[in-house]
């Protein structure tokens, strides 16, 4: 039944298209976030669904929808030069094979986050895509809450929709994308205009923020509680009663603190003692290896280069307390270990020309939705309210995915893109509608006085 519900939505979802070509766009977004063939045992795990839904998406656009607002911005091209770049460096790959694996579903990523913009030419346009990335993100999230709270979490063992370790559904990756979406859904819980803001929208936001707290602890997933504690830093900047807020997550670490399972503060405690920690000695190595494989090869050796890594590990074992204390010191020896940081990703892939295209993407965006915050922020007009907001909640969802990607190697993550294409889209769309005003300002006092001559 699970299956017919979730087939019939799908092509229930593509078959809407027709009438409105963007929501095949929308249709991309959710099919690559959710990855409903992943989940069906029917006809969706048997047709190329992403596939379709992604020609749909563009061949809509190109042969449909209307194009006359449409812009491309310098982050765009800039996304452009990341695609060829990484498809040059896919051609003399230290593995081939490999690399082209990871292409695959690279291209569409940057692709697809270049052409995302073109499409957002509207407030609701924005907010629709805003709605179902975080809806659909809100989808795995409650699945994992729920186990979660039903005491079925744990690393590496919090199970989904599906018994799938790669993308959204890997937990270092899920913990930090769903924290990623917590701004977006505080603002489409005030400004919304699909769902408008009441008791239930409001409601259902505060159930799914919690929900995505609770996946790093499901996921027990260090890199999960690093994002909650920055999110909340950052919630300061434009919470108005900052004592209170304080108060309350205190009150609320002291209260869930000693409810936290005892596998969870164990593993979280590695945070501060890595060499005890065999998982994180490990990454510490493979990103000296990857700092030393740059200087032989700066241009990079392709996706999947650190299949290559032969790393030592020096673990520390304290044992005992007060003035009965042993230290023992160990070895270890791994090779072809992922490289657990976005950063190092890029630059043992990419090296460091493609580390530079992929942080200044990074950091540009910050700087966009600055501007458009201290632009708009001060605005009271009706229908000039929700701009500095979204600007806000999107640098916050981006901040969150820079410090997260730090232990993860996400630095490719489709959603990210998809986060990056909606800030791109955002800074086109009002800087359109900026340029528009001071047309119409620029021409009132012309149109003032031609009608002043006629009078005469």
């Amino acid at each position: 039944m699970l299956d017919l519900a979730l087939t019939g939505f799908v092509f229930a979802f593509l078959a809407l298209g027709f009438r409105r070509p963007y929501l095949w766009v929308l249709a991309y977004l959710y099919v690559d976030s959710l990855a409903p063939q992943k989940i069906s045992w029917g006809i969706l795990k048997v047709i190329p669904i992403s596939l379709i839904s992604f020609m749909l998406a563009f061949g809509g656009w190109i042969l449909i929808d209307y194009k006359q607002n449409s812009r491309f911005t310098l982050r765009q091209g800039l996304i452009a030069l990341l695609l060829v770049y990484c498809g040059l460096t896919t051609l003399g790959a230290d593995f081939p094979e490999a690399a082209l694996v990871k292409w695959d579903w690279v291209w569409k990523a940057l692709l697809f986050a270049m052409f995302l913009p073109l499409t957002l030419t509207t407030r609701l346009r924005i907010e629709a895509a805003t709605l179902i990335m975080t809806l659909t993100v809100g989808a795995i999230v409650i699945s994992g809450a729920i186990k979660t709270l039903a005491g079925g979490g744990g690393y590496g063992t919090l199970r989904l929709f599906v018994n799938d370790n790669s993308g959204l559904y890997e937990g270092s990756i899920i913990s930090a994308v769903a924290v990623s979406i917590i701004p977006l859904i505080f603002w489409l819980m005030k400004h919304g205009t699909v769902f408008p803001s009441d008791w239930r929208v409001k409601i259902y936001g505060m159930a799914l923020a919690f929900a995505c707290v609770l996946i790093p602890i499901g996921t027990q997933a260090r890199t999960g509680l690093l994002c909650v504690a920055l999110l909340m830093v950052m919630a300061l900047r434009t919470v108005k009663r900052r004592v209170v807020y304080i108060s309350l997550i205190a009150a609320g670490v002291l209260v869930a603190v000693p409810l936290l399972p005892k596998s969870y503060t164990d593993r979280m405690n590695t945070i501060e003692n890595h060499n005890a920690d065999q998982s994180a000695s490990t990454r510490v190595a493979v990103w000296k290896w990857t700092l030393a494989y740059a200087k032989e090869h700066p241009f990079g050796g392709g996706f999947d280069a650190y299949r290559g890594n032969k790393v030592r590990i020096e673990l520390t074992d304290v044992k005992g307390s007060g003035n009965n204390v042993t230290v023992e010191t160990r070895e270890a020896f791994d090779q072809a270990r992922a490289y657990h940081s976005a950063y190092f990703e890029m630059l043992g892939e990419q090296g460091y020309p493609g580390l530079l295209m992929w942080l200044t993407l990074m950091f540009s965006g910050l700087v966009q939705m600055e501007l458009i915050r201290s632009r708009w922020k001060k605005r009271t007009a009706p229908g000039e309210t929700w701009q500095a907001p979204l600007a806000n909640a999107l640098q916050q969802s981006l901040i969150v995915y820079m410090v997260g990607c730090l232990f993860v190697g996400i630095a490719f993550q489709p959603f990210c893109y998809m986060l990056i294409g909606l800030q791109c889209g955002l800074w086109s769309y009002l800087k359109r509608i900026d340029s528009e005003k001071v047309r119409v300002r620029a021409a009132r006092p012309a149109l003032s006085l031609g009608n002043a001559v006629t009078a005469r």
